[in-house]
C-alpha cells in the first residue's frame, strides 16, 4: 500500500479522480491506479500539526504502508516561486532522488512547517531567510516524524498554491477557520460584502488553485507509476 496525504479534500480531488475502485471511509479514501499492484490510500490529515498528529497517527497505528508521499499545497517564500510550481523536499532519501529524476522541472528545497497560516508577504520572506526554506506548509514536519518513528520511507512532494507574488485574495482567517477546519462561509460572505472587489480576486485564486492541484495530481501519478 502507498499512502498519499493531503490536508484537505479540496487539495486531493484532482488526484482522487485518477483512482479506480474508490472506497471512502471518513478522512481516508482507498483506490487503485493503472499499472500498479499496490493499493493507493489517501489520508486527509487536516490542517496543522495537532490535527495531523491525531489523524495520521491513528491511521499508522493500524496500518503500515510501504511508503508515504506527503502532498498537497504549500506557500512560496520567494518571488521566484509561482502557483503551480512543484516542490520536492530537499533530503538525501532514495525516494527524493527518484522523484527528482521523474520530475526534472520540480524545485528542490526545504519545506518549513509553520504553526500558523503565514501571511502577509513580509512574514514569508522572513521565514525563508530564517529557516532557509523555499516553501511553507503546516504538516510535513509531523508527517516525516511519524514515518521516521515507524521506519516508513517518505517523500514530500507539494505544489505552490500561493506566494508573495500571488497572495491570498482575502485575510487567511477569512479563507480558513483553523478550529472548524473549514471555510466559514458566513464570514467569507460578510468580507465580500465589505470589499466587493475581492470577489474578482477570489475567483482568480480559485482558478489558480484548480490548475495547481491538477498539475500536482499529474506529478503524483507519474511518480507512483515510476516507483
Amino acid at each position: 500500500m502507498i499512502v498519499v496525504t493531503f490536508a484537505l479534500p479540496t487539495e486531493s480531488s484532482a488526484f482522487i479522480r485518477f483512482l479506480k475502485n474508490v472506497r471512502r471511509d471518513g478522512a481516508v479514501v482507498r483506490g487503485n491506479v493503472e499499472h500498479r499492484t499496490s493499493d493507493i490510500c489517501v489520508v486527509h490529515t487536516g490542517v496543522g500539526a495537532a490535527k495531523c498528529e491525531e489523524r495520521l497517527g491513528n491511521f499508522l497505528r493500524a496500518e503500515t504502508p510501504e511508503l508515504l508521499i506527503a502532498s498537497g499545497f504549500c506557500g512560496g517564500t520567494t518571488d521566484e516561486l509561482h502557483p503551480g510550481d512543484l516542490v520536492i523536499a530537499d533530503d538525501a532519501s532514495d525516494l527524493s532522488r527518484k522523484a527528482r529524476a521523474i520530475l526534472p522541472g520540480a524545485v528542490v528545497g526545504k519545506i518549513h512547517s509553520a504553526d500558523r497560516i503565514v501571511d502577509p508577504a513580509v512574514d514569508r520572506y522572513e521565514i525563508g531567510r530564517k529557516h532557509g526554506a523555499i516553501a511553507i506548509d503546516m504538516e510535513t514536519k509531523t508527517i516525516t516524524r511519524l514515518c521516521a518513528e515507524r521506519s516508513i520511507p517518505v517523500l514530500a512532494l507539494r505544489v505552490i498554491s500561493d506566494s508573495p507574488a500571488a497572495p491570498f485574495p482575502a485575510p487567511a482567517n477569512v479563507l480558513f477557520d483553523m478550529e472548524a477546519q473549514r471555510t466559514k462561509f458566513t464570514a467569507l460572505v460578510a468580507y465580500l460584502a465589505r470589499d466587493p472587489a475581492s470577489a474578482v480576486r477570489l475567483a482568480q485564486f480559485s482558478q489558480q488553485i484548480t490548475r495547481a492541484k491538477t498539475k500536482l495530481a499529474d506529478a503524483l501519478c507519474a511518480v507512483i507509476h515510476a516507483l
